[in-house]
């Protein structure tokens, strides 16, 4: 699946510079209608993001969020501030169709254990976000240690299957994915499922993807940039199915 990423900072529909909360862009006042759009082209699927959630580790966007699954009727997922098992069941009751849990993994991670444990890998994505291989916490301003190849791992033998992976330098850069880092984990872990985030600019970039068995993207900048268009994104996912 290809996703159209919305990000919510205030209520707003905003796109950071590589994760930093300091270069903010307006994309739409009206996030609601920005899902709306997405459906109305075509696109089933959609990537939602709690920013101000991711930064502080609760949900700051809820009603906006609730205000948007009642509107887009196709595939949602949601990440930013989920690091509770109340958190995560209210999003999950609410029909978010899975959520993604990215610092508690590393912070959290009995209770990440105890959520796949409940609802399985179908609706428990991890997002495994970072530098120089390296994951990144806190909406990005913390640097752990820890290498994101080893925290799939670890993920893996609690039964996650999909694992969104975000280069932090790459993101809102228009520069396009780390290939390297990509390649490197998809060869050393084919089974699991890993969504591309991060740089994507243009369809080729799709289709490089495409080449490594990476057929799920989450596309943020491009859309806004109007190098790929909802459009397009209906078209492949039609070839696709």
């Amino acid at each position: 699946m290809i996703f159209p990423a919305i990000d919510l900072h205030n209520g707003q529909s905003v796109r950071l510079f590589k994760g930093d909360y300091q270069k903010v862009t307006l994309i739409n006042k009206n996030p609601v209608q920005q899902a709306k759009d997405i459906i109305a082209a075509g696109v089933r699927q959609l990537h939602l993001v709690d920013l101000d959630g991711a930064k502080s580790g609760q949900p700051k966007n809820f009603e906006v969020i609730k205000a948007i699954r009642e509107s887009f009727s196709g595939f949602l997922e949601l990440g930013g501030g989920i690091s509770d098992y109340q958190t995560a069941k209210d999003y999950l009751e609410l029909g978010i169709d899975r959520i993604i849990i990215g610092s508690a993994a590393i912070e959290e991670p009995q209770f990440v254990k105890d959520l796949l444990k409940e609802y399985g890998g179908e609706r428990i994505v991890i997002g495994v976000d970072g530098n120089n291989g390296k994951v990144a916490v806190n909406g990005w301003i913390d640097q752990s240690n820890i290498t994101m190849e080893d925290l799939i791992k670890v993920m893996v033998d609690n039964g996650a299957k999909h694992f969104i992976v975000t280069d932090v330098s790459r993101d809102g850069t228009m520069t396009g994915p780390n290939l390297d880092l990509l390649w490197k984990l998809k060869q050393d872990m084919p089974q699991v499922n890993l969504v591309a985030s991060g740089g994507i600019r243009d369809l080729r970039d799709l289709h490089h993807l495409k080449a490594f068995g990476l057929v799920d993207v989450i596309i943020g900048k491009a859309l806004y940039e109007g190098t790929i268009t909802l459009e397009q994104i209906a078209e492949v996912e039609k070839n696709v199915s």
